[in-house]
């Protein structure tokens, strides 16, 4: 899908509005230090009358689409917001210049925040920090540079991370499937030996019940002894041909 054409123009256009701002403020960093600002000058007015055509372009671009319906109405006011602001930005700027160095980091500041709000974001209007004040474009953009090049080596430290994490989680799955075999063969060995047990348990039931219903015979001896003596009885029980007691 092509991108829009009135899109492509407004970054375009904020991009020549940043590059202003940064023209004025080291135009007036040199009228400061006594050093020679015709050449900022020249460039800051030439910037700005391309400003000025740009805006007009996409008022005229922005008018032709509402009219014609190739915008919805609630996108047409979103960027009729966004011309506004150019406009703002626009007169803030040429005030800057006009100033000539007089009060430059105010004007500044209002030029990043992008001067009167109105709920719409802009990647363009960024509010200026510390780290940023005092810097060229050309530096600007080196210090994003090195800020993404930090934030993809922590990107990659983290995706080595979470790789070995990965590792880990895989070798403590494998190890969890090895316990879960060996908890299977206890299971079964388990099972086995319970199955052996109740086996044996029926077997003692049965030599049991069979050593008590076996039939036996009484053998009584009593003979008589001498007199004087003490007579003595034997008995002996035998079952099945086996003498089992006597007494």
């Amino acid at each position: 899908m092509a991108p829009d054409p009135w899109l492509s123009m407004y970054d375009s256009t904020c991009h020549i509005a940043q590059e202003i701002a940064e023209k004025i403020q080291e135009r007036n960093r040199c009228q400061r230090n006594g050093e020679n600002s015709t050449k900022f000058n020249v460039t800051i007015r030439s910037l700005l009358q391309n400003l000025k055509v740009k805006i007009d372009q996409l008022k005229d671009l922005l008018l032709r689409a509402i009219s014609t319906r190739q915008i919805t109405q609630l996108e047409g006011d979103r960027r009729q917001n966004l011309v506004d602001d150019l406009l703002t930005r626009q007169r803030q700027l040429e005030a800057s210049y006009k100033n000539d160095g007089t009060e430059p980091d105010v004007i500044r500041s209002n030029l990043m925040t992008g001067g009167v709000k109105r709920g719409v974001t802009n990647p363009w209007l960024l509010e200026e920090t510390e780290e940023t004040s005092g810097l060229g474009f050309g530096e600007i953009k080196q210090q994003q540079q090195r800020i993404i090049q930090e934030q993809d080596a922590g990107l990659d430290a983290l995706s080595s991370v979470l790789s070995r994490q990965k590792q880990m989680g895989q070798e403590i799955g494998n190890e969890l499937e090895e316990q879960n075999e060996i908890i299977d063969d206890l299971t079964n060995l388990v099972a086995n030996t319970d199955d052996k047990l109740r086996s044996q348990t029926r077997h003692v039931k049965m030599v049991d019940k069979k050593s008590t219903s076996c039939g036996g015979g009484w053998i009584l001896h009593s003979p008589h002894l001498e007199a004087g003596k003490r007579g003595v009885t034997e008995r002996t029980f035998a079952c099945s041909g086996v003498v089992c007691g006597k007494w």
